[in-house]
């Protein structure tokens, strides 16, 4: 881990604010030090410290999908994660919580206020208690509600500096698009009509990096989460935070930089913080804020959902052992944050380059079959893409046939188990962890795709789900909490630690082997509705030594057939 020093920050900030003279970037250096609660005062340099250990799972949700009447939802939460869900919970990343007026909680309304319903910052610091929190810093946006938006209408300070007026022009024909809303939207000033960017809708307005206030006001929202439990933050969208005219305002060297200052930020003043970048856009891309070794601890790992999700329908897992076996060798201290389902839907841009189209379409239309929707981007052309699959990953996992439930439960366990079994830090979902299908409900009430997979349980509900020892829900969190108690043991299933794959070129299973702390791990995965045979001895191993599946406590002699009922997975070592 870096050591921050007023300096280096000083250079990073001279790097982004190009006009700003030494002396400029001297006070910004030392205000944003300030902030943070004085700790440049301390000339001890943070202590090293393992930022995740094969422990830790993210557990993700809204502060709100468990609610009971007269309790705010942030202790409603705080209940369920501490009585029946504390094996998922050593890193709960509870998504945007402060006020907001759309987008699930993305169009930020205030920096300083939670969501009444959802309690106060000493709520958000008691669920803190025992565990890390993971919380969103929405850096392209705020609210047409925000006080800053409220400020620029009016002309006046710091708002003024800190929403970015748009100036339609042809040099923004080029700029990539997430959704299909207008770029620029027209707000009423004081003086009159005022154009403004609005990359992800008319309600989120885009803040403007290039003002140094913007730095400090994400900054003094940083403190105030670090001093009430937060230690992972959450980047959303980073890519798109940095705009220049004739490009595609994506991944710009500023959005680069402006994450390495963050990270600096959280490095020194907490030596546990960890930096997570969100960014929906191909692998290379997204692998981009990784490689320097400066920038994100981790990053969203956006093509294993889709994958994942292609080889589970089509019972084919030949795309996704391909693109396993070219596993990014990454620097030291970083990672990628592994998931399946989330909040939003699941992604198609990290596909390009990794999926036919053929194959793309056939997974859409499965997945249309299965009660899912299709939301589009906006090509720079003018026309429309598929971006995202807008399906609950329970309803996901049905079958194609008559029984929509065949193998549903062994098809679902399948693939989080997968995600357990890969480099990096995995990460559940919560309404997936209770077998959640499709919110159609909400869906037809809001008309918005994304609230398919953003329902809310009464916590009453949940609770019966929990205690019924035949649901699906009982079963999924059983089998699961098992396994990340066999996983926090085996050296093998670090995060860091090693991988092989030992299927490539199969379609039939997925075999993966880990190497970690002086320990051998082969993780099986049948991927098919099918009963296959797989001989132990083409694992490699000790000759003569038996094989163990840490899952099932069974053993095989090293020359036996292990046979593979449909979707089972196996973790195999030899004593």
């Amino acid at each position: 881990m870096q050591t921050l020093s007023a300096e280096t920050l000083q250079g990073l900030l001279e790097n982004l604010y190009l006009e700003d003279s030494s002396a400029d970037s001297e006070q910004l250096s030392s205000q944003l030090l300030q902030i943070l609660r004085g700790a440049s005062a301390n000339d001890d340099p943070p202590v090293a410290t393992d930022l995740w250990t094969g422990a830790d799972a993210v557990l993700i949700t809204y502060a709100d999908t468990v609610v009971e009447h007269g309790v705010p939802a942030l202790r409603s939460l705080r209940q369920l994660l501490n009585n029946r869900l504390r094996p998922f919970a050593e890193v709960v990343h509870v998504l945007p919580f402060l006020t907001s007026t759309s987008d699930g909680g993305f169009a930020v309304a205030s920096h300083d206020r939670i969501e009444p319903r959802f309690g106060d910052w000493d709520d958000l610091a008691d669920l803190a208690e025992g565990r890390r929190l993971m919380a969103d810093l929405v850096l392209n946006h705020i609210s047409a509600a925000h006080p800053w938006v409220r400020q620029f209408l009016r002309d006046e300070e710091p708002g003024r500096s800190c929403v970015l007026e748009a100036a339609p022009d042809p040099c923004w024909d080029q700029v990539v698009r997430p959704r299909s809303s207008s770029l620029f939207t027209q707000l009423s000033g004081s003086d009159g009509p005022r154009q403004v960017w609005t990359t992800f809708g008319p309600d989120q307005v885009d803040v403007d990096w290039r003002s140094p206030e913007v730095l400090l006001g994400f900054t003094r929202l940083l403190d105030r989460m670090l001093r009430h439990g937060v230690r992972w933050v959450r980047l959303d969208a980073v890519g798109f935070i940095w705009k220049t005219p004739g490009t595609g305002c994506i991944h710009l060297p500023e959005a680069h930089r402006i994450v390495e200052v963050l990270r600096q930020l959280m490095e020194r003043s907490c030596c546990d913080g960890v930096v997570v970048t969100e960014t929906n856009v191909p692998e290379e891309e997204n692998l981009s804020y990784l490689v320097s070794g400066r920038e994100a601890h981790l990053a969203y790992n956006f093509p294993l959902p889709p994958l994942l999700l292609e080889a589970a329908i089509s019972g084919r897992a030949d795309l996704l052992n391909g693109w396993l076996n070219r596993w990014p060798a990454l620097p030291e201290s970083t990672g990628l944050f592994n998931f399946t389902a989330c909040h939003d839907g699941v992604g198609l841009r990290a596909l390009e380059g990794l999926m036919s189209d053929e194959r793309r379409l056939q997974l859409l239309i499965a997945c249309e079959q299965r009660g899912g929707l299709i939301s589009h981007r906006r090509l720079t052309n003018g026309e429309e893409a598929p971006y995202e699959i807008n399906i609950s990953w329970w309803s996901a996992m049905a079958d194609g046939g008559i029984d929509p439930a065949h193998w549903q439960r062994a098809r679902f366990l399948m693939t989080q188990l997968l995600v357990l079994a890969l480099p990096g830090v995995p990460a559940f979902y919560l309404p997936a962890l209770l077998a959640t299908p499709n919110d159609l409900g909400t869906f037809r009430r809001t008309g918005q795709r994304r609230d398919l997979n953003r329902p809310q349980f009464k916590a009453e509900a949940v609770e019966r789900r929990l205690q019924d020892p035949d649901s699906d829900a009982t079963a999924v969190t059983t089998t699961l909490g098992h396994a990340l108690r066999v996983r926090r043991d085996q050296p093998a299933l670090h995060p860091d630690a090693a991988m092989e794959v030992l299927s490539a070129g199969r379609s039939d299973l997925v075999m993966l082997r880990r190497r970690g702390g002086g320990q051998t791990l082969v993780a099986v995965h049948n991927v098919t509705s099918s009963r296959l045979t797989l001989a132990l001895g083409r694992l490699g191993g000790h000759a003569g030594l038996a094989w163990a599946d840490c899952l099932s406590g069974s053993s095989e002699t090293h020359a036996s057939q292990l046979q593979l009922e449909p979707y089972a997975v196996h973790w195999l070592i030899q004593a």
